[in-house]
């Protein structure tokens, strides 16, 4: 396989000169930060450190973690290291479960966000003069402008399509020559599925070969689906808006892991309950510090991500830079039945392994005489007669008990009837507050 990279000079440093660059940059942003922001300042002294105790990488386990509750109590502008009027841009969160949370960026942010997105686009192959469709929200959220800067960066026609209309969505990537598809994963599959209706195979009538998806975590066998459909190479990107947004992490064209870009961040893992780092290739909490963030760096940043960092000296692709694997789930989002921690991305493994369903699926649970109840609703591919859904819904309980040690009960639905998302899917129904 060919293997472009986008700057060879920082992607596959030594891993002594990459951690040389690490620890002066960590220095720096802890200076910064303890005489910019009274929140850090704060935290630092109730630990009893200064930043002249931070001299080897290792120090950095002396330094508070920040999380996005911290975020939304300084919010709006309580993080910014720099005056008002030197920010290019603000972004901010959804605030579904609270206040929400500003992104805060300098046109120096923007150029180093850029980099990092041009070098995500190289490492999976998407080259100067791709066609690269868009189709993120161009809103407040970050994700479709972190790959728009990324493609102007990196050479690569950007498409700015947006969500919705998808049936325009389609016909302009017939029409436009679209080489290159960039979603939430489950919209690929989606417009594949308007696509069909539309009498257009995208796989033969669309030159679309490469995509990148990120936003939400998805399975392996999502990936081989969107694959398929498409004729495409799927690459998995990892981003927050807390840390600019996409770009943080990518897979390149192997698929062994996602590169972490370590001059512009350094990686932990942590166990999520105590805090304590936990050992390389165990699963755990991912956490964040920016070295490169100039209106609102931030130190040892708590994602709620569950991953690991495995243990790869060099990619195949010559990067040194570490990976870390694709996200099982995050902690947040892992619900309990009856005592027993589950995470939804392991359901979907399960049902997307059987041939006979679309790739939509709702989890919905409640509670009956205190004890908790778990639904999972799916939907054919064609219509099946209600033996044979009565037969398909057997074996899926039995596959699924296997996977979560929980029995749910499954309810095989005709195609069509679960509802579409343009956007990051609601797939997780939770009704046990409502009885």
């Amino acid at each position: 396989m060919k293997v472009n990279i986008w700057n060879s000079s920082l992607e596959c440093l030594s891993r002594e000169e990459l951690e040389n660059i690490q620890l002066k940059k960590l220095k720096e942003i802890v200076y910064k930060l303890y005489n910019n922001t009274k929140y850090y300042r704060q935290k630092m002294k109730e630990k009893n450190i200064k930043p002249e105790d931070i001299k080897t990488l290792e120090d950095i386990k002396k330094l508070p973690y920040t999380t996005k509750e911290d975020l939304r109590e300084l919010y709006p502008y309580g993080m910014s290291t720099v005056p008002i009027d030197s920010l290019a841009e603000v972004r901010a969160s959804s605030g579904t479960t609270g206040k929400p949370t500003v992104s805060l960026y300098t046109l120096k942010d923007i150029e180093n966000w850029s980099e990092v997105m041009a070098r995500s686009l190289i490492a999976t192959g998407i080259v100067k003069g791709d066609i690269l469709a868009i189709a993120y929200n161009y809103h407040m959220f970050t994700g479709g402008f972190g790959f728009h800067y990324g493609a102007l960066k990196a050479g690569v026609i950007a498409i700015p399509i947006g969500v919705g209309f998808t049936q325009r969505t389609v016909t302009l990537i017939k029409d436009l020559d679209v080489t290159a598809l960039t979603s939430v994963p489950n919209y690929a599959i989606r417009l594949a599925e308007v696509a069909y209706e539309m009498g257009i195979d995208p796989a033969k009538d669309t030159k679309v070969r490469k995509g990148v998806f990120g936003a939400a975590p998805w399975s392996e066998e999502m990936r081989r689906r969107v694959e398929k459909v498409w004729d495409m190479q799927a690459y998995d990107m990892y981003g927050l808006s807390e840390l600019w947004g996409p770009g943080v992490a990518i897979e390149c064209i192997y698929k062994q892991g996602l590169h972490v870009w370590e001059d512009h961040f350094i990686v932990e893992v942590i166990d999520p309950k105590t805090g304590e780092p936990v050992e390389l290739e165990e699963k755990g909490e991912l956490v964040f510090t920016t070295l490169t963030k100039d209106a609102m760096p931030l130190i040892r940043y708590r994602t709620r991500d569950i991953s690991r960092i495995l243990d790869i000296k060099q990619c195949e692709c010559t990067r040194t830079h570490k990976k870390i694997d694709r996200i099982q789930g995050r902690t947040d989002d892992m619900f309990i039945i009856n005592g027993v921690n589950i995470w939804p991305k392991t359901i979907e493994e399960v049902l997307l392994k059987e041939p006979l369903l679309a790739p939509y699926y709702q989890i919905v649970i409640d509670r009956d005489n205190a004890l908790d109840r778990l639904t999972i609703h799916v939907e054919s591919k064609t219509k099946l007669s209600e033996n044979e859904k009565m037969m398909l819904a057997n074996r899926l309980v039995y596959q699924l008990r296997e996977a979560i040690l929980v029995t749910p009960k499954v309810e095989i639905f005709d195609p069509g009837t679960l509802p579409r998302f343009d956007g990051k899917p609601k797939v997780v129904v939770d009704k046990r507050g409502l009885i």
